[in-house]
């Protein structure tokens, strides 16, 4: 196996987890543990679109403002398909750099992979930017085609003015006022469309083993 597969995603993210709680007071940890209680109390890791399940198609436009459709990536081979919540979130930029470091082992395999947030074109530029992002950053606008997945939620009132205390402005970086958002999740499509690995936490700071997505490639 590669070494750039032994690596885990999930250690590196809880060292943020782990950084995090000796940084911040318990009471502001409190706010972001109760949001995570509250929305996996919903069920909503239950109703993802599951393994099997053929995919909506979608036609989004990347941070140069092309316009990227699935039908077209799907004739070229497998797609990997990132949720995330946008590049504010420190666990999401994580599992980016990680897959960025696996995208030429993903092309090797014949597969493509595309990341899918509710941010704006100016913010996922900006990610691109940043952190050296080579795959296509999409914008979903109002998290749709994130709903279509089964994916997404509304952030509640008290949680809104937490991330507002930390100056995270979700209306300003994602263009609209909904605040609605994706749990994180990773898909991996057959070229026929249906789903071939579907995994989504209703905890932000848990995602898949790429090695994991990588072995259904």
């Amino acid at each position: 196996m590669p070494d750039s597969l032994r690596v885990s995603l999930q250690d590196q993210l809880d060292e943020i987890t782990s950084n995090t709680r000796k940084l911040v007071q318990p009471e502001r940890l409190a706010i972001g543990e109760r949001s995570v209680e509250e929305l996996f109390a919903t069920g909503i890791e239950e109703r993802i679109l599951p393994v099997g399940a053929l995919a909506p198609e979608f036609a989004l436009k990347d941070s140069a403002g092309r316009l990227v459709r699935s039908a077209d990536l799907l004739t070229l081979g497998p797609l990997v398909i990132k949720f995330f919540r946008g590049r504010w979130c420190p666990y999401c930029v994580t599992e980016l750099e990680a897959w960025r470091d696996l995208y030429g082992q993903i092309r090797e395999r014949g597969a493509l992979l595309v990341a899918i947030s509710p941010e704006t074109q100016r913010q996922s530029d900006f990610a691109v930017q940043q952190h050296g992002i080579q795959f296509p950053l999409l914008h979903d606008a109002e998290a749709k085609l994130a709903e279509q997945f089964g994916l997404v939620y509304t952030l509640p009132e008290y949680f809104r003015q937490y991330l507002k205390s930390v100056l995270v402005n979700l209306p300003f970086l994602n263009g609209e006022s909904s605040w609605r958002l994706p749990i994180p999740a990773t898909y991996v499509l057959g070229r026929d469309g249906r789903v071939l690995f579907a995994e989504a936490h209703a905890d932000f700071r848990v995602r898949p083993e790429p090695a994991d997505v990588m072995a259904v490639l």
